[in-house]
This record gives C-alpha cells, sequence and structure tokens, in this order.
C-alpha cells in the first residue's frame, strides 16, 4: 500500500522534472539509476532513501525540502479538498510554456490573464 508521503514525495519529483524539462531517462541517468526506478518514485510505489532524494534534489536544481512542500497533515487533508492543480500534465505544460517566454511578454501575459480571470 501507498503512504501518502511517498505518493506526495514521488508527485513533487515529477513536478519538478516536468518544469526543467528533463525526462525519467535523463534523471535516471543523472542519479546512476535506471529509469524505472524513476517511475516507481514517481507514483509513490518505492519510498525514495535519504541519500537518494538528496541525489535527485541535486540533479533537479533544489533542496530536498522542495519535495516536502505543500504535504499536510491527515487533519488539514481532511479540511482541504482543493484538488492539486500542479498535478495536472496540462498545468504543468502551461506553466512551463509560460517560463519559456521572455520577461516584457511574459508580464504581459500575466497581466492579460489578471484581466479575464477578474472578468469570469
Amino acid at each position: 500500500m501507498k503512504h501518502p508521503v511517498d505518493v506526495h514525495v514521488g508527485s513533487r519529483v515529477r513536478q519538478r522534472r516536468w518544469m526543467t524539462g528533463m525526462t525519467q531517462q535523463q534523471l535516471a541517468e543523472r542519479v546512476g539509476i535506471k529509469f524505472q526506478q524513476i517511475q516507481k518514485y514517481e507514483t509513490g510505489m518505492n519510498r525514495i532513501s535519504a541519500s537518494r532524494l538528496w541525489d535527485i534534489a541535486e540533479a533537479l536544481g533544489v533542496p530536498v525540502a522542495f519535495f516536502f512542500e505543500g504535504l499536510q497533515t491527515e487533519a488539514e487533508t481532511e479540511v482541504s479538498s482543493q484538488p492539486d492543480i500542479m498535478a495536472d500534465r496540462e498545468a504543468m505544460e502551461l506553466v512551463r510554456s509560460y517560463y519559456a517566454i521572455p520577461e516584457t511578454q511574459r508580464r504581459r501575459l500575466f497581466d492579460l490573464a489578471r484581466v479575464l480571470s477578474d472578468v469570469a
């Protein structure tokens, strides 16, 4: 049975990998394991050891704490029923595309999105 913490950490690994445009194979090579193991980590099927998490964090350019951000206790989880928008593949692609836009154009796009969301 998957532990919620392992699922959360795996999800954060997947999110960061997507944000950097890295494939499972590329991450696996940087960490020195097979890509199938990355798949198991990302789904929470396998628990990531502390030393492996350290290696993954270095390969993805984030502190280890990044993988635990947003983790809630069971009581908090019951109160919060909002879905994790960053778990959605389309949202991840949108964010990655957004940050690929030059900063001045990105700022204009951001302002436009804010105006449109206020109208809706």
